[in-house]
């Protein structure tokens, strides 16, 4: 299958040697009461980089994109964005850590269900001063270019809850939010699963545009191969991971 066709101004960047978007060492992986799921000895990904992360369900992406996000700490071992040790920041240090620098596009979107589809985009710039400030003079306009480039027009769409939606519509939804206020990484897990040809299209053409403009990192889970060649780096878990964790494994 071949990556969907995206224009030459966003083709795969050069990776930058320094500095450091991300960085873990000896970083060790367990939930509560079971043998570990995670054990990687070095991983690092300069800032700007665009990297395609790949691996089978059950083999732990989930798990390590939670622990690069301060969402998960880890047993052992480090875990740094842009030079700050996350994993010996508080609970509260890490939401603020997120909340000014980190886009997270999740699986299963996390919408806020009785907000509208432009409320749940300004999501952002309520937590945070900083992604406000780079939003723009006007935050609400930059949501709706960002959701208007993904196919989401129109004062009446804008205005439904997020659950009047499609899935495909509510992860593109989930896009633009992560998208707003040119966070310095963005985080992707599985961001085209429910998308077809055309809106995948749109939608990774936006993400590669915006991730470039902001300068940002880009950290993209996929297993849909055939589109690692529009990324600067491949990476794959099982190599990456010293478990070997069953394919009914518990992370991701």
């Amino acid at each position: 299958m071949n990556p969907p066709d995206i224009a030459p101004a966003i083709a795969p960047a050069t990776p930058l040697a320094t500095p450091l978007a991300i960085a873990l060492e000896e970083v060790q992986y367990a939930w509560p009461g079971q043998p570990p799921v995670l054990s990687i000895s070095r991983l690092q990904i300069s800032a700007g980089e665009r990297v395609f992360l790949r691996g089978p369900s059950g083999s732990g992406k989930s798990t390590l994109l939670g622990l690069v996000g301060g969402v998960l700490l880890p047993a052992g071992g480090t875990v740094q964005l842009f030079g700050e040790r996350i994993d010996r920041m508080s609970a509260s240090a890490r939401d603020h850590f997120r909340a000014d620098h980190l886009g997270f596009i999740f699986q299963w979107f996390n919408l806020v269900p009785y907000l509208s589809v432009l409320d749940n985009v300004l999501l952002p710039t309520l937590f945070s001063a900083l992604r406000k400030q780079r939003a723009g003079a006007n935050p609400t306009s930059e949501a709706k270019r960002l959701l208007a480039a993904l196919g989401l027009a129109g004062e009446d769409l804008l205005q439904r809850p997020v659950t009047a939606l499609s899935i495909g519509q509510q992860q593109r939804v989930a896009a633009a939010r992560a998208l707003l206020g040119r966070p310095r990484l963005i985080i992707a897990d599985e961001p085209t699963s429910a998308l077809d040809h055309d809106a995948r299209s749109a939608f990774l053409e936006l993400l590669l545009r915006e991730a470039a403009a902001a300068e940002a990192t880009l950290l993209f889970v996929s297993h849909d191969t055939a589109l690692a060649p529009l990324f600067s780096r491949t990476l794959t878990l099982s190599e990456l991971n010293r478990v070997t964790v069953p394919a009914e494994g518990l992370g991701a």
